[in-house]
């Protein structure tokens, strides 16, 4: 089972400003980030720039809109994210436990959802093997020495 680990976003992580005291927690991270690899469960992880640098697609009945961000008015922005694979949601939540983050941060856990998670008459077997093989290709891709 894959699940990502979605960190929320803060005042801090939005200001775009690393502080000295930041250093630890980098330090911590990467040793979390070590001990994930080492246990063979972390298939990526990033860190994400503060929503002033990104933008937001909103798509209608025309052509979609652009907007650049901050986007301040918005309360679930995200600041990173890990992508495991472990056996069960428990396992999941174990590994979610022991991220490196102090009182106030939020970690948010999400099973990927998998071809075989939707019905037939909603998605095809010719159109789930599509699917599969794509996911295939960028395994084999990032599995590369």
């Amino acid at each position: 089972m894959r699940f990502m680990m979605i960190v929320k976003a803060d005042k801090n992580s939005e200001s775009g400003v690393f502080r000295k005291e930041d250093k630890k927690m980098f330090a911590d991270m990467g040793k979390f980030n070590e001990e994930m690899v080492k246990a063979g469960v972390m298939l990526a992880g990033e860190g994400l720039l503060p929503s002033s640098k990104g933008s937001r697609i909103t798509y209608t009945t025309g052509q979609p809109t652009v907007t650049d961000g901050p986007f301040t008015e918005t309360k679930e922005l995200v600041a990173g994210f890990w992508l495991i694979q472990v056996a069960s949601k428990e396992e999941a939540l174990e590994w979610a436990r022991r991220a490196p983050f102090g009182p106030g941060a939020v970690l948010e856990i999400r099973q990927v959802a998998e071809v075989t998670d939707f019905p037939p008459d909603v998605f095809p077997p010719e159109e789930a093997a599509r699917e599969q093989e794509l996911r295939d290709q960028l395994q084999r891709k990032t599995s590369r020495p």
